[in-house]
């Protein structure tokens, strides 16, 4: 068997394509296998399908296909015009890449196998291409994969922003709670992405009427946002969020009395954990400082904080009382952030008890974020907003890949 019959197989060329020469240069380490058609070949238009289309002129091309064991191997082939009855004349489509592309489909597949488990500038010195080249691979495929997504069955949506270069650079992820996976993002964070994810879910075949659930943080922007495009969706506040407010209001106690109280030096870190995941020693000191003969305001705090936490594990009858006495306790607590965190969640109160009949979170969000910032970290940043929004979904839009055969 000649070299070129073995690649022609290897490869599954069809008439009329064939492979007409193999040339291999060790020294260049680069293997290169020219295709052509065989003289009067027909093809079908790329438009509309007609058979039996001839040849009008051809181009020459070349494209980057995988690696021969460690040697890089391009395909060269003469493309042709194909003149039809109906479209006029149409370069034709190659087997073996998509139109407009300088790579192969397999050399492609390549790329996205590897493109979710590492930063593209390492892929590309890999695959010795420049990034650029990659993410326009990358970006191609993300946009014709969700182009194909449907979100007729979505009912519950999570929204939260994330980092997306330092600054207040942000953007907004919108994730299906129950698959537990990235919709929609886009660069911003205020109520107009809202509307521009109300649009996007439209155009893939869902309905705002059919959202029920909204669950966010305590942003303004996104509230208003939620409550002008989903007006029908109940909104739920976000658990990890009210208690992040609680927490914050906590260090701010510490970080008054600190001034005043030495002992709470380098301690910020054991009022912001549950006592679980304390240490022994951790433990110890929290105990000694807790101590009434000391009256820290900040135990005071940290105590109204615990409390607190109870209140997600009433039952949906014992929530609201529950709620009143906590926030009755906080607003004679004496003390100012703690007031105000109890005054935050009295603005939000039908918002937080909704959580005892959605039970919905944004705990899948903030993987996702993590998982989003891990990438970035890895890559060290990337160059364009739209190039970090093309690798959430990458790794968390659960996207259908699935290349040409």
């Amino acid at each position: 068997m000649k070299d070129t019959d073995l690649f022609e197989l290897a490869m599954g060329l069809v008439p009329p394509w064939r492979v007409t020469q193999c040339t291999f240069d060790p020294e260049q380490g680069r293997l290169d296998i020219g295709i052509d058609f065989v003289r009067g070949g027909t093809f079908f238009c790329p438009e509309c399908g007609r058979e039996g289309c001839k040849a009008h002129d051809t181009e020459e091309r070349i494209w980057r296909h995988l690696n021969f064991f460690q040697y890089e191997t391009y395909l060269h082939a003469r493309v042709p015009r194909v003149q039809c009855e109906s479209c006029g004349i149409k370069v034709v489509n190659v087997p073996w890449a998509r139109p407009g592309s300088g790579f192969t489909l397999l050399f492609e597949a390549l790329i996205m196998a590897l493109a979710g488990q590492m930063p593209i500038r390492a892929l590309a010195r890999i695959v010795k291409e420049h990034d650029t080249r990659l993410w326009r691979v990358l970006n191609h495929y993300v946009t014709e994969a969700r182009g194909k997504e449907d979100f007729s069955t979505v009912e519950q949506v999570g929204v939260d922003e994330t980092a997306s270069r330092r600054g207040q650079n942000y953007v907004s992820l919108f994730v299906d709670l129950k698959r537990s996976k990235v919709l929609f993002a886009t660069e911003g964070r205020d109520a107009a992405t809202i509307g521009v994810f109300k649009e996007d879910l439209t155009a893939h075949g869902g309905a705002a009427e059919a959202v029920s659930e909204v669950c966010c943080d305590m942003s303004p922007a996104y509230i208003s946002g939620a409550g002008k495009h989903f007006p029908q969706a109940h909104l739920t506040f976000d658990k990890f969020h009210v208690m992040k407010i609680l927490n914050k209001a906590v260090d701010e106690v510490r970080r008054q009395e600190r001034k005043s109280r030495p002992e709470l030096t380098k301690t910020r870190y054991l009022w912001l954990k549950n006592p679980e995941k304390l240490t022994m020693r951790q433990v110890a000191t929290l105990e000694r400082l807790s101590m009434k003969k000391l009256k820290l305001k900040t135990a005071r705090a940290y105590h109204l904080r615990l409390v607190f936490q109870e209140f997600w594990s009433q039952t949906v009858a014992e929530a609201e009382a529950f709620l009143r006495r906590w926030y009755s306790w906080a607003v004679r607590s004496r003390l100012a952030p703690m007031r105000a965190a109890a005054a935050t969640i009295k603005r939000h109160w039908a918002g937080i008890l909704r959580w005892f009949e959605s039970r919905v979170s944004n705990g899948i969000l903030e993987g996702i974020n993590s998982l989003a910032q891990a990438a970035k970290a890895r890559a060290r940043g990337y160059r364009t907003t739209k190039n970090f929004i093309t690798m959430i979904y990458l790794i968390a839009g659960k996207l259908d890949f699935s290349l040409p055969t």
